[in-house]
């Protein structure tokens, strides 16, 4: 996945937008205010840090040597994915896909409700 990609794919969720609170390039993807993503899209190797669930982010840690505890965040809840061919395009994009949810999944569910959130229309009507 390329540096392109990976920025229209993070912008092409319902919400998100692109902030620069740390440095110039340091992208850093929220919905609702919500960090779901972090990459430095001219870095080389690319890497994104991603939310994830503590038990999937250690099997991925595991599975994927490119897949590692999310650097200067909580290692428990983050991981940092270098893009280097090892993880499949497929999975990464279910991997930012994954931790959007997460972090929609803790806004109000009106602001859910305002991204036409699909779960939020399951949680409660």
């Amino acid at each position: 996945m390329t540096p392109d990609t990976l920025k229209a794919f993070c912008l092409g969720l319902n919400g998100s937008v692109e902030t620069f609170p740390f440095s110039p390039e340091l992208s850093v993807f929220k919905v609702g205010g919500k960090v779901f993503a972090l990459t430095d899209l001219a870095g080389e190797p690319l890497k994104v840090s991603l939310k994830c669930d503590p038990e999937l982010a250690v099997q991925l840690r595991e599975q994927y040597p490119a897949i590692v505890p999310g650097w200067h965040l909580n290692k428990r809840h983050w991981n940092t994915v270098t893009l280097d061919g090892s993880v499949p395009d497929a999975l990464l994009r279910e991997l930012v896909e994954d931790s959007y949810d997460l972090i929609v999944t803790q806004l109000p569910r009106r602001q859910q409700l305002a991204l036409d959130w699909p779960g939020a229309r399951r949680a409660g009507g």
